[in-house]
């Protein structure tokens, strides 16, 4: 079983861990954060919390059946009813459906309890299994383009409370 809970300050540490385990995986399919998210992390990490305080933006971390850190899914930009959905599992966690059922999970929390009323996303073209994970969710392609030089796909979902 998973769990999503809103991202807390006693979060940091194990965020910080899954984040530096997980770095040269995500590499692969999304820009690197770079040195100085993990030099700087305990200040990026308040940041993040005072986003969330202010209502911008609502973080995520996903938990597995031990109570691990295993993932994140977050909502960014809510503006006007709407919300930019990211999310990035770890590699030990991947092809087991966890992406899945976190993006599953923050769609029905978008809805009901964020009063959003639609979620965009983007993935590289080079990331089928993020294509899946957001199909599968219901969100439908919208256009191409470039991020970091790199082809990338939208994605939007109108959500239904």
């Amino acid at each position: 079983m998973l769990s999503l809970e809103p991202l807390r300050p006693d979060h940091a540490e194990a965020l910080l861990a899954f984040e530096r385990a997980n770095r040269a995986y995500f590499a692969r399919s999304v820009p690197d954060r770079g040195d100085a998210y993990f030099a700087e992390f305990p200040a990026r990490h308040a940041a993040l919390l005072a986003e969330q305080a202010a209502g911008t933006c609502r973080f995520h971390v996903v938990r597995d059946a031990d109570g691990e850190i295993v993932g994140r899914v977050n909502l960014v930009d809510l503006v006007d009813g709407s919300a930019e959905v990211g999310y990035r599992i770890a590699e030990s966690a991947a092809g087991r459906g966890i992406a899945t059922a976190a993006v599953a999970e923050v769609c029905r929390l978008a809805a009901t309890g964020y009063g959003l009323r639609a979620l965009t996303a983007v993935t590289t073209v080079d990331n089928p299994a993020s294509q899946a994970v957001l199909t599968r969710n219901g969100f439908r392609f919208g256009y191409e383009f470039l991020i970091d030089d790199r082809p990338a796909l939208s994605y939007r979902r109108d959500l239904v409370p």
